[in-house]
């Protein structure tokens, strides 16, 4: 079995397929899978113990600590097993994609497995890959899969909790809040649109200012606030669950390392 995780600025996401899966049909197929929050990391031993693991592909946003103590967990699950620890790491190029970011190992890993996640899933087209999470990023890849660069944002809930803790007066707002008017008739939900419509704005510029130079761009929409945002969006996203997985998973179909 192949183990990929994904250990972002939240929560800890991993899944488990078959080491020789290969073709694009197999990416997002796991044999199992799984999320927790960092303060639950260590329970992730029992799930992966006995699974006969036998290669380990980690994308990790969250800093030395998480990966000590991921290092430490493997280390429990697989007990002797010379099992390699694979830190994915951003290159020049990789897996079809071609990184043009200034300092091309500066790019987030997390970023660049999703854009080879979702150049895989979706060839051919000029892409504006949003994973929506902790932060927001909003990243610009052409047909052939060059990756043109992106921004980076406060995510939903950042952005709200930010406001109404630094604002005399204004409650604290839960992210999930739903609204479907843009113009709200109380303070907690003229919190939320304005937030939701400061992410659907930024996108939606992406997609605007990369459609100019490329012509049809599909916007290809993650994380765990896409399913908020994604109705207040104009241009059609395409929504693809665990896209750093995804991208890592390809990678590893695409690389003998």
């Amino acid at each position: 079995m192949l183990l990929l995780i994904d250990a972002g600025n939240t929560r800890v996401k991993w899944a488990l397929v078959p080491s020789g899966a290969r073709g694009g049909a197999a990416l997002g197929r796991w044999t199992a899978s799984g999320m927790v929050d960092h303060a639950q990391v260590r329970q992730l031993g029992d799930a992966w113990r006995g699974q006969h693991i036998v290669r380990v592909l980690i994308s990790n946003v969250a800093g030395q600590g998480m990966r000590d103590t991921l290092e430490q967990v493997l280390l429990g699950a697989l007990g002797m097993q010379p099992v390699p620890l694979e830190w994915f790491a951003s290159a020049p190029s990789l897996a079809g994609i071609t990184n043009r970011y200034r300092t091309p190992t500066q790019l987030g890993c997390d970023r660049f497995a999703s854009v080879i996640g979702a150049h895989a899933f979706f060839p051919g087209k000029a892409l504006i890959v949003a994973t929506c999470g902790t932060a927001t990023t909003v990243d610009a890849v052409s047909a052939d899969g060059v990756f043109l660069g992106g921004m980076i944002l406060p995510g939903l809930g950042l952005m709200a909790s930010s406001l109404a803790r630094n604002t005399a007066q204004l409650p604290q707002v839960a992210e999930t809040m739903r609204v479907s008017e843009p113009f709200a008739d109380h303070t907690d939900a003229a919190i939320i649109s304005g937030c939701l419509a400061a992410q659907a704005g930024a996108i939606e510029r992406a997609v605007a200012a990369h459609a100019r130079s490329h012509g049809e761009v599909q916007c290809v929409l993650s994380g765990g606030a896409a399913a908020l945002i994604a109705p207040h969006l104009s241009c059609s996203p395409a929504p693809v669950d665990n896209l750093v997985l995804i991208g890592l998973h390809h990678a590893v179909m695409n690389t003998t390392c």
